[in-house]
């Protein structure tokens, strides 16, 4: 029988090329193609733009932010907001023309405000777990290879906004922290404690050692009971969601404690795979902090 996957709707061959990690920081060395192979520019990885991504970013994080650039046709009342807030921040910002802007991040809608942040810290997992307190509810999220970042981006800010302790995701094939991310996260993956690993069948090992009960979300034959069923989270709990296409590799999921499934109906089949990590998050969230 066939395996449903959590699917972000992509088509093969549409991902962009995987960045690289260096000295524990994400590097994006991806150059999308248009149909006539010229390269097509983006955003540079420590680049987050958007009036309110940038807002938010700069009253949750100011010290993550270097500069803010402000195109000088951005009227108040957003402009005397935002001075204000890098003022309160003591974030440098400085006004220029429009044309500015669309040079610093072209190809995306930037209404006319930029922000420079500061690479985002990428933790260890040994590190980290020693130093979560024990005895209280903990929820890591575990991400197997996703790709997309807006994917990545939109899982993070579920995980701030459910209350999880962490997000792991691989060092290798997979969407890393980067000016995208940090945008869709509404900034979430600046506060978020972000952890890198080389291994996920083995990251999946080292939380159950550390007494976290981990679950996978499959939709496959192998998932017998439902995410509603009552009994698949415990307080302290690592949930793990699979790639957009492939949803959890074969290790990962022998790995895990327990296989769940979220009952769909019609004929979708399948969930983006950051919606249903955030219904997952949101389960535990209901069960464990309210």
């Amino acid at each position: 029988m066939m395996k449903k996957k959590f699917n972000s709707g992509e088509k093969p061959g549409q991902r962009d090329k995987i960045p690289s990690m260096r000295g524990g920081v994400a590097v994006n060395h991806k150059q999308a193609r248009q149909k006539n192979d010229a390269p097509v520019r983006e955003p540079a990885d420590d680049v987050c733009w958007g009036r309110q991504p940038v807002l938010d970013l700069v009253r949750t994080s100011p010290r993550r932010c270097t500069k803010i650039v402000i195109a000088n046709n951005v009227r108040p009342p957003f402009l005397d907001e935002l001075v204000d807030a890098a003022r309160s921040g003591k974030v440098v910002y400085q006004m220029a023309a429009p044309e500015a802007l669309d040079a610093l991040c072209p190809g995306v809608r930037h209404q006319g405000v930029a922000c420079r942040v500061t690479e985002t810290k990428l933790l260890e997992l040994e590190p980290f777990l020693k130093e979560l307190p024990e005895g209280k509810p903990a929820l890591i999220v575990v991400l197997d290879h996703i790709e997309d970042p807006h994917n990545l981006g939109a899982a993070v800010r579920s995980a701030e906004a459910a209350g999880a302790a962490a997000v792991v995701f691989p060092k290798r094939r997979s969407a890393l922290p980067g000016g995208t991310v940090v945008k869709v996260s509404a900034g979430a993956a600046m506060r978020v404690p972000m952890i890198s690993v080389v291994n996920v069948a083995r990251c999946v090992e080292q939380l159950k050692d550390a007494g976290f009960w981990t679950v996978g979300l499959d939709n496959g034959a192998d998932a017998k009971n439902s995410l509603w069923g009552g009994t698949a989270l415990q307080a302290r709990t690592a949930l793990v969601v699979g790639a957009e296409d492939e949803g959890l590799s074969r290790l990962v999921g022998k790995s895990c404690d327990q296989l769940v499934r979220i009952p769909i109906r019609g004929v979708v089949g399948s969930l983006n795979a950051s919606v249903a990590a955030a219904l997952g998050m949101f389960e535990w969230s209901r069960v464990y902090l309210e």
